[in-house]
């Protein structure tokens, strides 16, 4: 039996964590983050794509390709989050389980931050567990994709 697959994607300026205002996003590198998330894949017995970018279409052509091959989505959409319907729509086309994971708590944060397009569309919603969230959100997915296999 083939390992339940779930995509990893981040949005933009993440490829900037560990520079990019420390005091709010850490100093673990994306490649820290990627790291961290291939290890809890691999204990949790799930394959693991990880990708990040800046372009919100490419976001979406990522999700439209990852619609047949992929059991899940983790994303963190970052300021994206505020601004993409055409996300929140790519994702909603999926029919996948889909966790959204932010790294600071973006309710602590300026008002704008505080309205998401993806959060109505998600599974689940992880904030201000820094780059633990995204592990959390993997045993989340984990936890959801076992029970559709038993459903």
């Amino acid at each position: 039996m083939e390992m339940p697959s779930v995509l990893v994607l981040n949005g933009p300026n993440l490829n900037l964590l560990g520079t990019r205002e420390p005091a709010i996003y850490g100093s673990e590198t994306l490649e820290d983050v990627g790291r961290l998330c291939r290890e809890a894949a691999g204990r949790l017995g799930l394959a693991l794509e990880f990708r990040q970018s800046n372009a919100e279409h490419q976001l979406i052509d990522w999700l439209h390709e990852a619609r047949e091959r992929v059991d899940g989505i983790v994303i963190n959409p970052a300021a994206y989050t505020h601004t993409s319907v055409a996300l929140a729509d790519a994702l909603s086309a999926i029919a996948k389980p889909v966790i959204e994971v932010h790294i600071s708590n973006v309710h602590k944060r300026e008002a704008f931050r505080h309205h998401s397009f993806v959060s109505p569309v998600a599974s689940g919603i992880i904030v201000g567990c820094g780059i633990q969230g995204y592990v959390l959100a993997l045993e989340r997915m984990a936890v959801l994709l076992a029970s559709e296999v038993a459903a």
